[in-house]
Parts: C-alpha cells; sequence; structure tokens
C-alpha cells in the first residue's frame, strides 16, 4: 500500500504517507502536510540508529463484524487458472522466522503494527501480515488479521479499505481515502486463502475488493496503457496538473497473476504489461532508477512536488519482478548495479538526480530485496544469513526479508536449497 509514506527522523517533522522517505527539504513538508489530506501515506521505516518501539498495549476493537460473503461465486474460475501462476500456500510453512514475526508484530486481535512508524497500522500491512499466514499455513492468524481488518479497515462506504488506523487517535480512522496497494495486497491474500482452505466467503470478499479497485483506480484506456492510481483521490488528471500520478510499486505483479481467479473480467495481464513498460520509461538521472513518484501526464518523469528519490517502496518494484517471474535481465540491472558495490550490507536512497546516495537502510532485512534481485537475475544463492529473520528489527524490513524468502521459494528454489 501507500500512498505517501515519509520516514521519521530526529528533528523532523514527519508529514504523514506513502514512502516518498528521506527528509531532504524541509521545504517539502509543508506541502506534503497539505497533500495527506487528501492522499493517503503509508507507513514508514525509521532511520536504522532508532531503536525498535515496544509491543503496543491491546486497546483496539475486537468486535468483528460477519464475513463479507454475499452473492454467487465469480464466473469463469476454470479459464481463468490456466496462467494464474505458482501456489503462496505453505511456501513458508511453520517457520521460526514466522513465529518470532507473529509475535513481535501481530496483536491478539490481528493488528499488524508498524513498529517505526508510531505503530499505526495500515491496509499494506494487513495485506501482507495475511499473506504472510497464508504462506506459513496459519488459518487462526490469517482469520484474526483478516477479522481485525474488516473490523477497522473497511469503513467506507464501498468496498475498499482505509489507508491507515492510529493507535492514538480518535477516531482512529482520520482519512478515508484509500490505498490501492493495500486493497491489491489484501485481495490476493483472500484468493491465496480460498484456494489454500476452499472457503467460499474469502472468494467473494476478494471479488468485491478487486472488482472495486478495478473500477476505481484502473484506467485501463489511458494512452500510455493501462494506469494504476495509487488512490480513489487525489492523484488523477483532474486533481493535479500533471497527473495521473503512477507508483510503480503499487504494481504487485504476483497478485495480477492470481487475481484472474476472482476478478476475469478485467486484463490483468494488460496490467502486468503496462507496468514493465512504464518501468523501463523510468530509467531517471545516471542510476536509471525510478522516483517514488511519477507523473504519467506526458512522457514520464518526476512529479511535482516530491522528492526525485529512489526510496522506501521503490526497493519493492524488483522484488514484485522477480516474485511474478517478468520482465527481462535489462530490467533488473540498474537495482543489481546500485546493490552490488562496496556497500553490501546496507542499502541507499538515492537521489536521481545525480545518483548519489543521501541516507542508508541498515536493517538486514532490507539485504533480501538486493538477494531476490540477484537470485532472479542471475541464479545467485540466496544468503543463509537472511533465511532467518532477526529479532530487532522493525516491522518493513522483516516483511521485506519474509516476502523475499517466499518469492525465492516459490519462482527461483535452485537459489534456497540448503
Amino acid at each position: 500500500m501507500r500512498p505517501p509514506r515519509t520516514p521519521r527522523r530526529p528533528g523532523f517533522a514527519a508529514p504523514g504517507i506513502i514512502g516518498w522517505a528521506v527528509a531532504s527539504a524541509l521545504a517539502l513538508a509543508a506541502a506534503g502536510s497539505a497533500a495527506a489530506q487528501t492522499t493517503p501515506q503509508p507507513a514508514s521505516p525509521e532511520t536504522s540508529s532508532q531503536a525498535p518501539q515496544p509491543a503496543p498495549q491491546q486497546t483496539e476493537a475486537t468486535t468483528v463484524p460477519p464475513a463479507t460473503a454475499l452473492p454467487g461465486p465469480p464466473r469463469a474460475e476454470t479459464s481463468a487458472r490456466t496462467d494464474s501462476g505458482p501456489l503462496l500456500a505453505n511456501t513458508l510453512g511453520d517457520d521460526a522466522a514466522w513465529r518470532a514475526y507473529r509475535s513481535r508484530f501481530i496483536t491478539e486481535q490481528g493488528r499488524i503494527v508498524d513498529t517505526a512508524n508510531g505503530l499505526i497500522s495500515h491496509s499494506e500491512g494487513q495485506g501482507y501480515g495475511m499473506l504472510l499466514a497464508v504462506a506459513a499455513g496459519d488459518r487462526a492468524t490469517f482469520e484474526r488479521i483478516w477479522g481485525w481488518t474488516r473490523a477497522n479497515l473497511m469503513v467506507r462506504s464501498d468496498e475498499l479499505l482505509a489507508w491507515r488506523w492510529a493507535p492514538d487517535h480518535r477516531p482512529a480512522v482520520a482519512d478515508m481515502n484509500n490505498a490501492t496497494d493495500g486493497d491489491i495486497l489484501v485481495a490476493w491474500a483472500l484468493t491465496e486463502a480460498a484456494e489454500a482452505w476452499g472457503e467460499p466467503s474469502y472468494r467473494t470478499a476478494a471479488r468485491r475488493i478487486a472488482v472495486e479497485f478495478g473500477r476505481k483506480t484502473i484506467l485501463f484506456r489511458d494512452p500510455h496503457g493501462p494506469v494504476l492510481l495509487p488512490a480513489v483521490s487525489g492523484f488523477s488528471a483532474r486533481e493535479r496538473s500533471d497527473g495521473p500520478l503512477i507508483n510503480l510499486s503499487y504494481w504487485v505483479f504476483p497478485a495480477f497473476q492470481r487475481l484472474p481467479i476472482v476478478a476475469p473480467e478485467y486484463d490483468w495481464a494488460s496490467l502486468i504489461r503496462s507496468g514493465v513498460d512504464f518501468l523501463r520509461q523510468s530509467r531517471f538521472g545516471p542510476s536509471s532508477l525510478p522516483t517514488e513518484w511519477i507523473s504519467a501526464k506526458d512522457s514520464l518523469r518526476p512529479a511535482d512536488g516530491f522528492p526525485p528519490l529512489f526510496s522506501y517502496n521503490a526497493i519493492r518494484v524488483p522484488l514484485y519482478l522477480a516474485w511474478a517471474g517478468v520482465g527481462r535481465p535489462e530490467d533488473y540491472a540498474p537495482f543489481k548495479t546500485l546493490w552490488g558495490g562496496i556497500e553490501r550490507e546496507r542499502l541507499p536512497i538515492v537521489d536521481t538526480r545525480d545518483g548519489q546516495p543521501v541516507e542508508w537502510l541498515s536493517e538486514p532485512g532490507y539485504m533480501a530485496i538486493s538477494a531476490i534481485t540477484a537470485c532472479a537475475a542471475d541464479g545467485t544463492p540466496f544468503p543463509e544469513a537472511l533465511r532467518t529473520v532477526q529479532d530487532n528489527q522493525n516491522y518493513y524490513p522483516a516483511t521485506l526479508q519474509l516476502l523475499s524468502l517466499i518469492a525465492a521459494r516459490m519462482r527461483y528454489p535452485s537459489c534456497v536449497k540448503s
């Protein structure tokens, strides 16, 4: 998920959402705060110098509404499965890393806690947690996460999720905008759960969410090819002079291979193709890296009012490419070049104007992104040290590490052979 996320650093008041990371310019803070009133803003990791925060007290809502199962099943299920990709279920198993993750980041009620971002929760995190629970074969935890998500984030007038829940605010959901990647992740997780456990209500709920974000956030007739808006509000050509805006980390390619199971009426394959095409058109500056926020008004360029950074969100782009097994070797090359230098134990946030690092991501889980990129690009084995998750990490790097390990097991088993 994430409409704009900003890192929180000592002495810098983060305006909110979507990972436009790094406070490289204090002047942008005010603009970010104004934008946050109309756009969802994801949680972002803290700098590594800040200690993880303790688990929160369990104060959130516990009432769970009935599952959103209703009318008949989606049509054309059998034909939709032809090219639907590998199954997620049980690719992680009851791994010690999953048990540690569950203990640290998932409350008894099923809330995924972003430990580096004020202990908030967001639709992205709930979707990731649900995916990890399916991969672990842990249906009880999946039900807890899905139940909390229904009760606390499905509070809009449509089938989409409010993007952010803050434990120290009343109401806890202050911004009713969605974050499209959060909706995608939850719909994908429900689809995988339905396939794994044969539960019709999961399939129906997945379909309702997928149909809704397909109708409201995918512009299938854009001249560039299908465009995925980061949210229902705040990013379209009607709302911004440089719109529509896109964020390539919202193209969750492996989800688009599986969502035809529940919503076959949409051309998901064309959305995959457009995402890869957009990536190839977004090689900005000497590093040839995409920025977090991109204007797709005419030719693609960094969006107005956002730092031109390759940052917290964009590091997920090669993960999703690799997980889906799409793209050519040259699509991975800029990431592999960036992460293959002398700084092999931390990832840089890069200013695309000059290709220089402006900050470093030092928690070890981030390095799993470079590992899955190298695995997909040339079969480099996944390092043994990254096959377990260290206890002292925050939510975001720990999540990326487990997702990268799952992607390797699903698509590139030779990279993770013992």
